[in-house]
């Protein structure tokens, strides 16, 4: 990710549910296991009997495939130049194609607000049927999503929120607040029984909310553990070089600590090339987001990374799935309500040695 980009992540997203610091979404949340996300949309239906799914061809969970309503989605999301946005694209596209009755209008991704939202209008003009889009600056798209829906094409925001809730039909996100419980808590578990116990943090851009949200989801953690001190915090820039510069200084100022808290898989590679550097084996790390490259390191167990904690790209999978059940007007299986939910917010599991095998698939490049 270019060093003064926005983050791959959400850099306006709102985490978790209603009572979580910094959260205004409004509508109904729901969390899971990220593999399992799409598992609340298993079965679309509207009045058709259920039946067995075909199983995916990476065995997650998929919405029921039988042929409904034809259905254009339009898709527009920001440059993919970082591997978790590109993971975002490859799940959307993958996701469609199992439906023969999807069509998908992809835009080639701009991070240039002008632009992509040029490209939202071409899509509006076209008049598909639902619209995606994952902000490049959810502020700065807000009037577009809500030409989108004044036209009468339902939106469904990804990841980035825009500022009015009247932008799009539905929210669909990670939550970052969670993410820095997850790791908080599981830190905290590995811990808890040894004194004086030290962590330190390798944040993220510190001006962005979503590393505020991250930062702060782990100090309330930590909380519950009156034996763990936080001792160092440190913020990278989401990129490999500054993982490595960053983590060099904390392992040089902290020459022993238990626990590190990484926000960025990404930054976490160049984090890891330190720690070998350094010659240090002292601390278990806990990464962030849920790259291929963690989660291989993960199952070798060669290193000091043991557990990371995901902010799923799978996602826009859930997006896609979402979107056909707009335009075909029905409801998902799994619960009660007639229409699809307001908002839509992933968990932030754990992978860890013991369920790294459940979630390969879901790590990004």
């Amino acid at each position: 990710m270019p060093k003064n980009s926005a983050p791959a992540h959400s850099d306006s997203a709102r985490p978790g549910p209603a009572a979580r610091p910094g959260n205004t979404r409004r509508g109904l949340l729901f969390g899971g296991a990220a593999v399992s996300a799409t598992a609340l949309l298993a079965a679309c239906t509207s009045n058709e009997p259920t039946t067995k799914d075909t199983p995916a061809a990476d065995s997650r969970p998929t919405a029921d495939t039988r042929p409904g309503k034809k259905v254009t989605i339009g898709f527009a999301g920001p440059q993919a130049d970082h591997g978790w946005l590109n993971a975002i694209n490859e799940n959307a596209r993958n996701r469609a194609e199992k439906y023969t009755d999807v069509t998908l209008d992809m835009t080639e991704g701009s991070n240039d607000t002008a632009t992509q939202i040029g490209q939202i209008q071409t899509l509006i003009n076209k008049k598909v049927d639902v619209l995606v889009i994952l902000p490049a600056d959810g502020r700065a798209l807000t009037q577009t999503g809500l030409a989108a829906m004044k036209a009468g094409i339902p939106v469904i925001n990804l990841d980035r929120a825009f500022a009015s809730p009247q932008a799009s039909r539905c929210y669909v996100g990670g939550d970052n607040y969670g993410m820095g419980l997850s790791a908080g808590r599981y830190i905290g578990e590995k811990l808890k029984n040894k004194p004086g116990a030290k962590v330190v943090e390798l944040a993220g851009v510190d001006s962005l909310e979503l590393t505020r949200l991250r930062t702060q989801g782990f100090d309330d953690a930590l909380r519950n553990y009156p034996g763990i001190a936080k001792v160092a915090r440190q913020a990278a820039e989401f990129t490999v070089e500054s993982g490595q510069a960053k983590m060099a200084q904390l392992l040089q100022a902290q020459p022993q600590f238990d626990a590190l808290w990484n926000h960025d898989d990404d930054q976490g590679v160049g984090a890891l090339r330190a720690v070998a550097q350094a010659g240090r084996k002292d601390f278990l790390m806990v990464g962030g987001a849920g790259a291929r490259s963690a989660m291989d390191a993960i199952k070798a167990d060669d290193s000091v990374l043991k557990a990371t904690v995901l902010y799923p790209p799978t996602m826009s999978a859930s997006a896609i799935d979402l979107a056909r059940a707009l335009g075909q007007g029905k409801g998902i299986g799994g619960i009660a309500e007639l229409e699809i939910p307001a908002s839509l917010t992933l968990y932030s599991a754990v992978v860890t040695r013991d369920n790294v095998d459940d979630y390969l698939p879901t790590g990004f490049k």
